[in-house]
């Protein structure tokens, strides 16, 4: 599964991207704008959106773009969880900052059943 993920504190997305591939994922990026997310999108299967990026409060509209235009599934990481509240329609989690691997390895097995509901 290849995952992307949209997180524009470097030392957080090196974390995630670590985590990503040591559980044997393809990370995609890290990017972190709206624009480079998009970019990148074709590439990937799910994606670990930020609300907050580095062109601004961009995520929740990000993640919109990615579930409706690539079909995409995504997982909210986020240090302000209330601002998603569940989700929005199409999102698999909402993962708390700060997080841990298990939490962002759950979200992501979350997604792959989604991806993949024969698993």
């Amino acid at each position: 599964m290849r995952v992307l993920i949209v997180e524009d504190e470097s030392i957080i997305a090196l974390e995630l991207e670590r985590i990503v591939a040591d559980a044997g994922y393809r990370p995609v990026g890290p990017v972190a704008t709206v624009e480079q997310a998009l970019a990148h999108a074709p590439r990937a299967d799910v994606a670990l959106v930020d609300l907050g990026l580095a062109d601004g409060s961009s995520g929740g509209a990000l993640a919109r773009r990615l579930i409706d235009r690539f079909h995409m599934k995504v997982v909210f990481v986020t240090a302000s969880p209330t601002e998603v509240g569940n989700g929005l329609a199409g999102s698999v989690a909402v993962i708390a900052k700060p997080f841990t691997d298990e939490s962002i390895l759950a979200g992501l097995a979350m997604a792959a059943r989604q991806a993949d509901p024969a698993h």
